[in-house]
This record gives structure tokens, sequence and C-alpha cells, in this order.
């Protein structure tokens, strides 16, 4: 069973090298990201592609970023790329992660990690074979509440976590449709019924972002739509898939359960807490709910809410990039957390655009010091099946009608450590 790995104790310094990142594409979430690793001081610049040429090109200006290349491939092939970061939809993540590592180059992931087994033991088998870094830039590792969770696991108090939930509650109504029509075109219902259970790492990985253990088994439930309105529709789905809401009961590794749901369709203000979590132990449990957050022990229950509150640093018409409903713009414009810990963050970052509960600063630092220092990241290839894999094996299980089913277990060889840019 992996530890979890320690938080970086102080920043990176400008001779520890530096790198040129190529990022795919150019919608939602890389505005944020090439920003911040434009930012970055170990990172020397930045270039962008996008299958809508005018996509990338109007990124590179509005950031005044290096340039862009016409195609993946040619990205891949320019010798004066030594990392890409995958920003494209979440079904072609595999493939694309797998290419790159090929040819040579360190990888940075939207989530999720992949769509199928088979191309999860790929990723997993070219880190291993290569040396070069990979990362899932999976953004409840770095939840306050998961921050906090870990730091308190660290310390002992919950005594054994014999139980967690992870929830994604993201409802269709808020922000959902709008983000399927800009990426999706004129086919965008077909794509925006991917199964819930596929894009799984929000719920997990909360949950395994604090407690050093994996899952085993799992049986999972669907629930299939009644909205009627061509979403999840089986008919219509590239998945022929037709739930909106699934929930999954996992057995862990050091005998522990966790319970985690995926919903589409429910009355939640999502944008405000896109994943909730709860940690029940021996000695201590921790309970996050929308705007709430309580520490319980044997004696007392103590809200502690004011610990996770992170307020917004900057404009959110500065952040968020074309497509993103007004609904959403809350999760794009986050600040920082009391319980963060910042101070080992570049002082470049300072103002820097960041999302979803503080966590795209440190996504980004943890990414480039994981390259620049050959280190593994804290969400590498085999953290990122953990996350990524049970989901996929929850989808079997809900189209099975619950059946429970083993989930692969994952382990990394001890492998080189890849040359940091500039130390060839």
């Amino acid at each position: 069973m992996s530890k979890l790995p320690p938080e970086p104790a102080s920043r990176l310094t400008p001779d520890a090298g530096t790198l040129s990142i190529g990022v795919l594409g150019a919608g939602q979430f890389s505005g944020a990201f090439t920003a911040l690793f434009a930012r970055h001081p170990n990172v020397g610049n930045v270039y962008v592609s996008d299958v809508v040429p005018d996509r990338a090109a109007a990124l590179v200006a509005r950031q005044g970023l290096a340039g862009t290349f016409e195609s993946f491939d040619q990205m891949l092939d320019s010798p004066t790329i030594d990392a890409v970061a995958v920003f494209t939809q979440r079904w072609t993540h595999g493939p694309l992660v797998a290419q790159a590592l090929r040819a040579g180059k360190h990888v940075y992931s939207a989530v999720p990690m992949a769509s199928a087994l088979t191309e999860i033991d790929e990723i997993v088998r070219l880190v291993d074979e290569t040396g070069l870094t990979y990362m899932m830039g999976e953004t409840s590792y770095y939840n306050p509440a998961v921050v906090y969770a870990r730091d308190r696991h660290r310390n002992g108090d919950f005594g054994r976590v014999f139980y967690a939930e992870g929830d994604y509650v993201h409802d269709m109504d808020l922000g959902f449709y709008a983000a399927y029509q800009y990426s999706g075109g004129a086919e965008w219902k077909s794509t925006a019924s991917f199964p819930p259970m596929l894009y799984p790492t929000h719920a997990i990985g909360g949950v395994l972002g604090a407690l050093p253990t994996h899952a085993v088994s799992v049986s999972c439930l669907g629930v299939p739509d009644d909205r009627g309105d061509g979403v999840f529709d089986g008919d219509v789905s590239r998945w022929g898939n037709d739930f909106s809401n699934a929930t999954a009961l996992f057995e862990l590794a050091d005998g522990g359960v966790m319970r985690t749901n995926e919903m589409r369709r429910v009355g939640y203000p999502s944008p405000i807490r896109e994943s909730r979590f709860r940690y029940f132990g021996t000695d201590a449990s921790f309970e996050q709910l929308a705007r709430t957050c309580v520490w319980q022990d044997k004696t007392d229950s103590y809200d502690i809410s004011s610990k996770f509150a992170t307020m917004s640093e900057q404009a959110a018409d500065r952040q968020t990039g074309p497509g993103v409903d007004p609904a959403l713009a809350a999760a794009f414009t986050s600040g920082m957390a009391e319980v963060h810990h910042r101070s080992r963050l570049p002082w470049q970052f300072d103002g820097a655009p960041n999302g979803h509960e503080g966590s795209y600063q440190f996504l980004a630092d943890d990414f480039v010091r994981a390259v620049v220092t050959g280190a593994r990241p804290p969400v590498d290839a085999v953290r990122a099946a953990q996350f990524t894999a049970p989901g996929l094996v929850a989808h079997r299980s809900a189209l099975q009608g619950g059946a429970r089913l083993p989930v692969p277990e994952y382990s990394t060889a001890e492998r080189p450590v890849a040359n940091p840019p500039g130390r060839r």
C-alpha cells in the first residue's frame, strides 16, 4: 500500500531548471493553467494547440504566450517541447497521454486518467518503462476538506478511519449544458451522456487523497434518467448510457469502506461546493456539507467552517474562458483557504488565476516541481489509476444490476529518475 506523499515544504528555486510546455486544448480550463505555467519561474515557454485553431490563437494572443502548433502531432515532434498538458474531452485523455509518453514528453492530464482499463494499464506501463513524469490534475486532492483530513490523518487524530464518503454533486442545469454545447458541437447530446461513474476522480480522489489505501471491490447501482430531453438517453448516447446518477460502495484494501455518489440530476448548489466528503474514525470524524464543516469527537461537535472558506482573489471575467456558463464562475474563481499550505507556492502566483476551491495553483506547481526535480507528483500514474479505475469498474457493476466486482490493483516499479530539463 502506497503512502501519501508529504506536503512540499518550500518553493522551488530557478536553478532547479526550466521547461517548455505545450498545452493541448484551449477550452474552459486551459486558460487558467496556461497563465499559471507562464508565470512559473521554472517554465520558459508555453505553447497551445487546438482542433479549432482560432481558439488556440486567441488564447496565445490574450495571454502573450510563446505560440501555437497546428496539431498535437506537430507539438510532439518538436524538440523544444519538454512536457505537454492535455485539456481535451474527458474520453480522449487515455490515448493522447499514451501518445505523448511514447513521444518522450512528460504529461499533465486533466481528469479522468482514461475511460478504459486497458488505457490505464498502458499509461502505468509507459511511465514505468520511460521514467517520464505523469500527473493527473485531480482538484479534490487539494480541496480544503481533503487537505485538512489528510493532515489530521497523518497526525493520527481520527484513530482508524473505517468509513468514508466522497460525492461529486454537479447538476446538469448548473453550467453543464453550456459546457457540453461549447465543446460538443451539433452532436453535443451524444457526449453529454458520459456515464457518471466514468468521471469518478473528484469523489474517489477526495477520499483516497486523504487515506493511504485503495479500492479492491465495488458494487454500484445506477439511476436511469427521466428528464426526457435527449441527454442520458440510451438511444442518443455514444455510450448507450441512461444513468444520470450512480452510487457505489467500495471495499478498501485496509478493511475499510468507501461510498461515492456521482450525481448529474440533483437539487444541490453545485457551483458552491461540487465535491463533499465525510470521514469516520474510531476516535473522531469530519464532515463537509455545502456550507458547513464539522469536526467531531466522542465529547462534542465543533463547527470549523471558517477554515475552509475560499474567497475569490480575481474577477471572474479575467479567469473564465469562452463557453463557461455564469453558473460555473464561482468554481473557476476561488481563492485559498486557511488550511492550504500556501507558503510553498511561487511568489509569482500571487494574484494569479485559481479555482475549484484553491486547487489550480497547487496543481500547476506540483507538476512543474515533479518534472524539474524528477520526484513523483502527488497524483502520479499509480494514484491516478487508483482514483479512476474503481469508477470504471463501478459502471460495469451498475450495468450488471449491482454485481460485486473486483477492482484492479496498481503498483509502480522502481524507475529511474528522468533527467530534468536544463540538465541534459
